[in-house]
């Protein structure tokens, strides 16, 4: 597969050129757009228990898609629900990425995703860090709210990262889940949680902040209390 990114860094979409009878699986709803000769089919991909896991615990769809390009090849386009950025991680031997939910958009056949927990969530902050486990081999396509700031961490570098701008970051590297300040900081600076991570590992941050935004328009919009 062959996967090409236009209209970089803010509404981007990705074309994946599929080879003859090649399958690629794709997030429920990130379809854009397909030729006639790609089928496509709606699973459960992992069974219904981990399919049921990865709905509650992340926000990535029930249900993905696997699409099979025909006889001569085809080609499947895809779009995250969000403005922002796509990138491609190439997943190879023992190598994998802990993704943020929401963000995986597609994969080759050969890459597992799981979800697993990897931090408090608190009432207050709205904010987690439930991950995807990617692993296994081929391309993976994530998206990002805003642009993707890639960061490579050396060894005992260390790093603090607001939760809502996190993408993806190598499996392996340390990384502790932690409140901003206490309790007056967690309700009143608009802080949440943040990750302290540590190289080596590669680190990919995104430049918008979904609960941020949120947290800007709710307020904004009409209670529905007639006045």
């Amino acid at each position: 597969m062959k996967i090409e990114i236009a209209y970089k860094p803010t509404y981007s979409i990705g074309v994946l050129r599929l080879e003859p009878s090649e399958q690629v699986r794709v997030e429920g709803g990130s379809m854009m757009s397909m030729n006639s000769d790609v089928r496509i089919e709606t699973t459960a991909t992992g069974g219904v228990m981990k399919a049921l896991a990865r709905k509650v615990l992340t926000s990535e769809s029930f249900f993905q898609n696997v699409f099979t390009a025909g006889p001569r090849g085809g080609e499947v386009i895809v779009a995250p629900a969000l403005p922002g950025d796509l990138a491609v991680l190439t997943l190879e031997g023992s190598q994998a990425y802990m993704l943020q939910g929401g963000d995986y958009v597609a994969s080759e056949m050969g890459v597992q995703v799981d979800s697993t927990w990897g931090g408090a969530k608190t009432f207050f902050a709205g904010e987690g860090l439930v991950m995807l486990r990617c692993s296994g081999q081929g391309q993976l396509l994530v998206s990002s709210y805003g642009a993707i700031h890639e960061m490579t961490l050396a060894a005992g570098q260390s790093y603090t990262v607001d939760t809502g701008h996190l993408v993806a970051f190598s499996e392996g590297m340390p990384f502790k889940v932690r409140r901003v300040g206490g309790l007056k900081s967690l309700v009143f600076s608009g802080e949440g949680l943040v990750v302290d991570i540590s190289g080596p590992g590669r680190l990919l941050l995104q430049t918008r902040s979904l609960n941020a935004f949120l947290s800007f328009l709710v307020p904004q919009l009409p209670s529905g209390r007639s006045t």
